[in-house]
């Protein structure tokens, strides 16, 4: 079945594949004979386009999606797209939603264990230490094989994570709100509602969940104070899960021993920020991600899954609207 395409690259500049696309309808056509591909950069141009396509390839807001009187499914651009992506009437809808998660796990669970390793070896006083030339005495280490690690958000990220923790002879405990059986390496699964009980044991905790409605907010002054005082907290999911203020309480009153963030709620983080200047403190710039092949991984992905829908065949990664994952 030949069906027609849009594909419109407007808001997806930060994401640096832009010139990746421009390939993509010479090799839809190559791929699926008789297939229609709109490449188009902004919504006004896609207006009229969308009218009449099958799927969409992007950020399809409620504006240009309300004109879409034959759309069936949309491809997002992201593995967890920020609030407002799935808005009311795209979750309402019949149309199905597919996303790109899955090209990141090795990736993000390396610059993980890169944290974990980090700071059970304190790399990061020794590290703040350099510009001055401060040769610093032995400070205190963590040994893995007694540390428990909590991940919150057991999908493909956390049980790659879970399997580099056990590697270190970790204990880890998962919490996920679609999972039923643990993974490799998971050694109990429970539901989000354990949360609070499980803080308390944990060593290191590890924040992978995607920003939905259930987990915005979701580690505040409570969260942080359930922790032990000699833990590590680490997010590479959403900023919008993490209050930064409390977070940052937090550290300056040693309810915990030190954080790594590769996410925040806003970004670039503000450059006076007292998290900058924290030596307990790693901060990346959202790259927990980056790494090779992804380029290939998102356009085999796309590609296979135009030949899917054109076949009439079960899509890949498709998407809980109502709850954005």
């Amino acid at each position: 079945m030949s069906f027609s395409l849009l594909i419109l690259t407007e808001g997806i500049s930060d994401l640096g594949y832009e010139s990746l696309i421009d390939e993509w309808p010479s090799k839809l056509k190559s791929l699926i004979p008789g297939i229609e591909v709109h490449l188009i950069d902004n919504v006004k141009d896609a207006e009229p386009i969308i009218e009449h396509v099958d799927a969409a390839f992007g950020y399809i807001g409620p504006n240009l999606f309300g004109k879409a009187t034959n759309l069936k499914w949309i491809q997002g651009p992201q593995a967890g797209p920020k609030a407002g992506f799935y808005h009311k009437p795209m979750m309402d809808s019949q149309v199905v939603v597919t996303n790109v998660r899955g090209i990141f796990n090795d990736h993000i669970s390396t610059h993980i264990m890169s944290y974990v390793l980090a700071f059970s070896r304190s790399l990061n006083i020794y590290i703040s230490g350099q510009p001055n030339k401060e040769w610093k005495s032995a400070q205190p280490t963590r040994h893995l094989p007694e540390c428990t690690a909590l991940i919150v958000g057991v999908g493909g990220i956390g049980s790659e994570t879970a399997k580099r923790c056990t590697s270190f002879g970790m204990t880890v405990l998962g919490i996920d709100a679609r999972m039923k059986t643990p993974p490799a390496g998971v050694k109990e699964l429970h539901r989000p509602e354990s949360l609070n009980n499980l803080l308390p044991q944990a060593d290191f905790v590890i924040v992978t969940v995607p920003e939905t409605p259930s987990t915005q907010g979701l580690f505040t002054k409570k969260e942080f104070q359930l922790m032990k005082s000699s833990s590590y907290f680490i997010n590479i999911g959403r900023g919008a899960t993490v209050s930064l203020d409390h977070l940052t309480d937090a550290l300056n009153h040693g309810e915990i021993s030190g954080a790594a963030l590769d996410v925040f709620e806003i970004e670039p983080l503000p450059n006076n920020h007292p998290l900058w200047s924290m030596p307990n403190v790693i901060i990346t710039p959202h790259i927990a991600g980056s790494g090779p092949y992804l380029d290939q991984r998102r356009e085999e992905l796309f590609l296979d899954n135009c030949l899917r829908f054109s076949q009439g065949k079960m899509l890949r990664n498709i998407v809980d609207k109502k709850n954005w994952f």
